[in-house]
């Protein structure tokens, strides 16, 4: 992780950002900071925006996740993978409406969004927005439960070394 310092004492960020970034959990590997950066991150994912790292940061900010995590899962959305999802996250949305599911060739460019996409916005937003929150939502309990199980593993592997030293101790004693 980069340096909270460096961060802090960086003017061309404190010029565009203020304060905003000084808080540590922007950086930190905890359990909130992490988890919330996995929603952030993954609900941006499905932005069928240019934009989706710029505001995966801003909301990261203003949530105080950890923001190269919640940058950087955008990327799951690639231009490999925008084509699968983006289909997945159209059906999604024909689903949910009930409405038939329309053969379409995804093509990120200015022609297909003023052709193609007039006809398909409404399933396919609303699949973005459903599948964003799901696998946000998914992201942040699969983190959460992950760390827990780590802590619980952690603690259970300290209270087996120290019943292994006392009982040690004990055979050296007699």
């Amino acid at each position: 992780m980069p340096d909270h310092e460096v961060i802090r004492n960086n003017r061309q960020l404190n010029r565009v950002f203020g304060t905003l970034l000084h808080d540590p959990n922007l950086l930190h590997l905890n359990r909130r900071s992490v988890s919330m950066a996995f929603f952030v991150g993954l609900l941006m994912a499905f932005v069928p925006l240019p934009t989706q790292m710029v505001m995966a940061a801003a909301i990261a900010i203003l949530v105080r996740c950890n923001l190269p995590i919640a940058v950087g899962l955008v990327w799951v959305t690639n231009p490999i993978t925008m084509p699968p999802i983006f289909y997945f996250a159209y059906k999604v949305g024909t689903w949910i409406l009930n409405t038939p599911v329309r053969d379409f060739h995804f093509e990120l460019s200015w022609e297909w969004l003023g052709t193609e996409l007039n006809a398909i916005w409404e399933p396919f937003l609303l699949g973005c927005a459903v599948s964003g929150l799901t696998f946000g939502a998914l992201g942040y309990i699969t983190i959460r439960l992950l760390w827990r199980l780590h802590i619980v593993n952690a603690l259970k592997e300290r209270k087996r070394k120290r019943a292994e030293k006392l009982a040690h101790q004990q055979n050296t004693d007699q």
